[in-house]
């Protein structure tokens, strides 16, 4: 790398700190750090905790990008000098920066809206019975090794379990700092290609499965909802959980009657609980009818709507005759689906946001 081209570097990264506000981010952080300095702080063990990560997930962001300026500044200063002595620590630290700045880029792409917020996902299985049922759980197995990896917290809303394998369908909630940007590549239809483990012939099937993405929104987000419109159907849990969770009508389903929409969340503590977390999901779900609706009107002038619809796949997995996996809007192909079924979800993020950034 040359002097022009760390100098070039400097410049990409001032262009970086503008983007992420990082200004901002300051004053938030020590905004958080006085709330976390008061005194009855952990009286509300949740909400501190939410507070916690949040610190330190902006703290994280800040100590990259200042880092990344310090380093490029000092290596400046040491390329203007005359010591060849130095010439090959030079090369090496500005190659090492180099890769660096290459990976921390890729937040620059997680400058939508909502990009920053907690991811609520739903996962249903298409037609198919226990073939696309054990496919969601695939999906659900794919998702949570991402956010594994990520260092999120998740938990699960709801779930309706598959009669002999996986799920009818599942809802998980995802935290952590940018969860929605890096996971709104997975919304839409996924096709998978196997020879069936429940097929006694060995016989090859497709599959199909529906992930749903949505931003959990903040009480920023104004979205109307008359109480009229409601339907509020209580039931008893069938999840995982504490003592009076499966024996008392804690579940609750709300239906949406102008639009038919039905949440449902059975995995809190109590009714209210769920009431609350079912009512947070169905405002993120109106919210993304209304998204869709104004991108369709704006697309379709274009030409060019493509809804996530079952025969709209957004991605195929072929694990046999051939293993590919193939992102159907990005062009994204990987010969290895079982690396990105165990997680390994950054490339096609990263193409996904390359992707709508062009558009």
């Amino acid at each position: 790398m040359s002097l022009a081209d760390l100098q070039t570097l400097r410049i990409k990264i001032e262009n970086i700190k503008q983007i992420l506000n990082i200004a901002d981010l300051q004053r938030k952080m020590e905004s958080l750090s006085q709330e976390m300095s008061m005194p009855n702080f952990w009286s509300n063990p949740e909400n501190a905790q939410t507070i916690s990560q949040d610190y330190q997930d902006i703290k994280k962001e800040i100590d990259m990008v200042v880092g990344l300026e310090k380093r490029t500044v000092d290596l400046l200063e040491l390329a203007e000098t005359d010591d060849l002595s130095l010439q090959k620590e030079i090369s090496d630290q500005t190659s090492q920066l180099q890769k660096d700045f290459a990976s921390y880029e890729f937040l620059v792409l997680l400058n939508g809206p909502y990009d920053k917020n907690n991811a609520i996902i739903s996962i249903h299985a298409g037609a198919g019975g226990t073939e696309a049922q054990d496919w969601a759980a695939m999906l659900l197995r794919m998702v949570m090794r991402f956010v594994d990896r990520m260092g999120w917290k998740t938990s699960i809303l709801d779930q309706s379990v598959g009669a002999e394998a996986g799920y009818k369908s599942v809802t998980i909630e995802i935290r952590g700092r940018h969860a929605y940007g890096y996971l709104k590549s997975e919304h839409g239809v996924h096709r998978l290609v196997r020879i069936s483990p429940f097929d006694a012939e060995k016989m090859r099937h497709t599959s199909f499965a529906l992930i749903e993405v949505l931003p959990e929104l903040d009480d920023k987000i104004a979205v109307e909802i008359d109480p009229k419109d409601l339907r509020i159907d209580t039931f008893m849990s069938g999840g995982h959980g504490g003592q009076s969770v499966n024996t008392t009508y804690s579940a609750v389903r709300i239906v949406h009657l102008p639009t038919n929409i039905s949440v449902s969340c059975q995995n809190e503590r109590s009714q209210q609980q769920n009431k609350e977390m079912a009512l947070k999901i169905l405002k993120a779900k109106l919210f993304n009818v209304e998204q869709e609706r104004l991108a369709k009107e704006k697309q379709e002038m274009r030409g060019e709507f493509k809804s996530a619809e079952w025969g709209n796949q957004i991605r195929s997995y072929v694990l046999h005759p051939y293993h590919l996996v193939k992102d159907n809007r990005t062009d994204y192909e990987s010969t290895d689906p079982e690396s990105v079924l165990e997680g390994d979800l950054l490339p096609l993020s990263e193409a996904y946001l390359k992707w709508i950034k062009s558009k």
